[in-house]
């Protein structure tokens, strides 16, 4: 198993260890996909399978990045969690929004642009594009700065994540490779940019009990999110392990990719593809999610 600091990796572990948790991670290489790229994180190691170089399209992974750059802003105070972002991009017409429920999807927001009201906020949760689109616009309008360069000069230059670029939304236009998101996951995991106050706000449920489609599963009883990342909680079917902890957080993108961190495991994986989201991942990835936890 290998180390991972600033991209660099060094033997740490037994290699009985790497053995079983590198073929665990090389199943993905056996997906019905083009291309693969994917890696295990267990404590400080990682293990990379498939191409390094190659960048992928993130989809909806896209929103964690964003979620991290917004709160990057409301510790600055550019914005705050509870300010209407209706307000601040003068929509009066769509508030109120406060920013942590476009956050948690919680608002009411369509799922897509043109932005309009579905539902009054707190009634369900409806997982929505557009939601994010305006967050990013607010934080656009307090800080004069365009999002794609704000989210350069927060997130992607001080986790050295050099191959990953942001063209079009902040809900879904983001492209990387494996070795950034493992950054990326590193800093969801224990954070550098934003505060450890922040970052369990981010990691813990909003509003739960909450109803809504989870897109790609159905109806969930209680679809819980936090601020950006989806949280596993008990939802059935999902796109995690069965042996993945309540608690387990991350986001999955249409594009085949997907990115999650255990708690209670104390690991994380990471995987990205070139075939669209559909049911062979709704089977592959919890069969994935399971190998890793096991081993």
């Amino acid at each position: 198993m290998s180390g991972y600091q600033d991209g660099t990796f060094s033997c740490r572990e037994p290699l009985a260890t790497v053995g079983f948790v590198h073929h665990a991670v090389e199943l993905a290489q056996q997906w019905p996909v083009d291309a693969v790229a994917a890696a295990s994180v267990i404590d400080d190691e990682v293990i990379v399978v498939g191409s390094r170089e190659m960048q992928f399209p993130l989809a909806s992974l896209t929103k964690l990045a964003t979620a991290l750059g917004v709160l990057i802003a409301v510790e600055e105070g550019t914005v705050g969690l509870d300010d209407d972002v209706a307000s601040v991009i003068d929509r009066p017409d769509l508030g109120p929004l406060p920013l942590d429920e476009v956050l948690s999807h919680c608002s009411g927001l369509a799922p897509d642009a043109p932005p309009r009201r579905m539902a009054p906020e707190h009634q369900r949760r409806i997982y929505s594009n557009a939601g994010y689109e305006l967050a990013a616009a607010a934080v656009e309008r307090r800080s004069g700065i365009a999002f794609g360069d704000y989210l350069q000069e927060a997130v992607f230059a001080p986790l050295a994540m050099a191959s990953t670029t942001l063209i079009g939304s902040p809900a879904s236009g983001a492209t990387s490779t494996i070795d950034d998101l493992v950054r990326l996951l590193r800093e969801l995991r224990e954070p550098r940019l934003i505060s450890a106050t922040t970052h369990r706000h981010m990691i813990t449920p909003q509003h739960p009990g909450l109803a809504g489609v989870l897109p790609g599963f159905g109806r969930q009883a209680d679809n819980v999110w936090g601020l950006g990342p989806e949280i596993r909680g008990v939802k059935a079917p999902h796109w995690t392990g069965r042996g993945n902890a309540p608690a387990t957080y991350g986001h999955f993108g249409r594009s085949g990719g997907f990115l999650w961190w255990d708690p209670v495991a104390d690991r994380g994986l990471i995987a990205l593809t070139t075939r669209d989201f559909g049911d062979w991942a709704a089977k592959e990835w919890p069969r994935l999610a399971d190998a890793v936890l096991r081993e």
